[in-house]
């Protein structure tokens, strides 16, 4: 059984046929149900230019939803410190833990946010990529700033994103918490955990090995239910295996007639089988031998899917089982 804390990645999907600023107006409902069923944290990611996920930042969200709740953490999962200034990013993480008493985390990630090459150099003031190097100094600069600028009390909770080796090896030099992506790169999963466990070098942010687990979950009360639910994301995805990233986020109706094409059926199917969806007793066999065979320090959760109450709904059927099957 699970035995490790469980949070929730809001990703922020923009239905079709919705305002922007409805999906907006969702997170912090979201927060304030994540906080009403004994979620561990929430965490908002940065994204750009997408039709299927808000451009809302994650400082934002964060402070706003810290406002609307009082005691879940929050935080960002990730900010990508590629697109902002390290001192910025600092002021604001800061200023938000000092407000928000042992409440804030500052998750770091590399991407750009987009697929979009312009609005990636618009973020960027005309800067390409970023190189290992440059991404390195950019979080040491983001840490250093913290402690010697910011000098606030309570710190943020720092943590690096990653999803392959090289982003865990980051993490293990610096001596930060790892968030570890496998909702979206699994295959990197096994080499990117013994990379993080073996160059792992205490520091003042965490004095051991610490892995948070990011899964894909979808639950619902039957298998049927719960593939429906998740139809829209499929689609998404099947968009992406082709190079697409203009893909909306449809509605489950016109995800169930998507003709998804043999090679993203297959593709599609083999990506579920590493993530979590399914009926509650699926699901929470899957997170418990993830969580087992991973060695996790705790699993978030990240649920793509089209109605706000069916996502929230999802979230409460994962914990009720927990809950259910430890009671004595």
């Amino acid at each position: 059984m699970i035995d490790v804390p469980l949070s929730a990645l809001e990703v922020a999907m923009v239905q079709t046929g919705t305002r922007a600023v409805k999906t907006l107006r969702d997170t912090t409902a979201f927060a304030q149900g994540m906080e009403r069923l004994g979620y561990h944290r929430v965490w908002y990611a940065e994204h750009h230019h997408s039709p299927a996920i808000g451009a809302f930042p994650p400082v934002v969200l964060t402070a706003h939803s810290a406002a609307s709740t009082s005691a879940i953490r929050l935080g960002s999962g990730g900010v990508l410190a590629p697109n902002h200034a390290p001192l910025a990013l600092a002021e604001q993480f800061g200023t938000l833990a000092a407000l928000n008493q042992g409440r804030i985390d500052l998750g770091i990630g590399r991407g750009p946010g987009t697929f979009d090459e312009a609005t990636a150099r618009a973020l960027r003031r005309g800067a390409g990529p970023t190189t290992d190097a440059e991404y390195r100094d950019d979080v040491t600069a983001i840490l250093s700033f913290l402690v010697d600028e910011v000098a606030l009390d309570p710190l943020p909770e720092p943590w690096l994103l990653a999803s392959s080796p090289a982003g865990a090896a980051l993490a293990a030099s610096l001596g930060l918490p790892m968030a570890l992506a496998h909702h979206i790169r699994p295959e990197n999963t096994p080499a990117a955990l013994e990379r993080y466990r073996a160059d792992f070098t205490p520091s003042r942010w965490c004095e051991r090995p610490r892995v948070l687990l990011c899964v894909e979950t979808v639950c619902a009360e039957t298998e049927e239910e719960a593939e429906r639910r998740g139809g829209p994301m499929n689609v998404v995805k099947a968009g992406l295996l082709k190079g697409l990233s203009e893909i909306p986020f449809p509605t489950p109706e016109e995800a169930a007639a998507h003709p998804f094409t043999a090679d993203e059926r297959r593709a599609l199917a083999a990506f579920r089988g590493q993530q979590a969806v399914g009926t509650p007793e699926t699901v929470v066999t899957r997170l418990a031998q993830l969580a087992d065979t991973t060695g996790a320090d705790e699993l978030m959760l990240t649920t793509p899917v089209y109605d706000l109450d069916d996502r929230i709904h999802s979230y409460e059927l994962v914990k009720k089982h927990i809950e259910a099957a430890t009671a004595p």
